[in-house]
């Protein structure tokens, strides 16, 4: 296909021609989809940047290097609702070239002290759905002002819904007050049973996303068979927990 096309789906020509030159290379490095687009590395970075702003390129670092990827190409539809008629008619021709669509990384690392916002913004990648969390017992995060004024108001406004486990502590219930108004349910679990320093988000259909705040340290899982089976972990132990 030309990039031309991808240009009436939204992207600028920069954009479309190192879009679909890691689409077309699937995991990939920097040099190399410099030299598939005909882009100079420079460019290629920053438009890299953009590009994963919107959800449509990921990044993993693998033997002390920095790997790119497309994401499903059926994102585009959703990131870019205002273009939604033009992606769907580049849709068929889009997926026939998708040559990484299974073969993406299952497992996802990310370190540092933003690793957590990783987890957090991929979840935000769908709307309309309910997110299964059991909250870490470690406290720090409750006073980290990305989570209550960047990512609360972006869950809320694509109506993500949260349904959680959390230590029965006095900070935590004073923070659940506004369960209804943030669009969240909310079990306590005794804190002298429930004690675990991570958290753990199943959202999607196959996706676990683990945060470790203490360790900088965040992990994306992809498998349906992982998800279904920590999905019914939580529901077992959310039917045993108090109202």
């Amino acid at each position: 296909m030309n990039y031309k096309d991808l240009q009436n789906a939204g992207l600028n020509e920069t954009e479309a021609k190192i879009y679909l030159a890691v689409l077309e290379l699937g995991e990939t490095v920097i040099s190399r989809i410099a030299k598939k687009s005909g882009i100079k590395r420079t460019t290629v970075y920053l438009s890299l940047d953009n590009l994963k702003e919107r959800g449509i390129i990921s990044q993993i670092k693998k033997r002390g290097r920095q790997y790119y990827f497309a994401e499903d190409p059926r994102h585009l539809i959703d990131i870019m609702e205002e273009k939604k008629d033009k992606i769907a008619k580049l849709m068929p021709e889009i997926l026939s070239i998708a040559n990484l669509i299974d073969k993406k990384p299952v497992i996802r690392y990310f370190e540092g002290k933003e690793a957590f916002k990783e987890i957090y913004n991929d979840t935000l990648r769908y709307s309309n759905q309910e997110l299964l969390i059991w909250f870490t017992t470690d406290e720090s995060w409750l006073n980290d002002e990305y989570y209550s004024k960047n990512y609360i108001p972006k869950r809320l406004a694509k109506k993500i819904y949260v349904k959680g486990v959390v230590a029965d502590s006095a900070k935590n219930m004073k923070f659940f007050q506004t369960n209804i108004k943030d669009l969240r349910t909310v079990k306590l679990a005794p804190s002298n049973l429930y004690d675990s320093k991570i958290e753990i988000i199943l959202y999607e259909k196959n996706k676990i996303g683990i945060v470790s705040f203490h360790e900088n340290l965040g992990i994306i899982i992809e498998s349906p068979d992982i998800h279904k089976a920590l999905k019914s972990i939580f529901e077992v132990m959310w039917s045993k927990l108090p109202d």
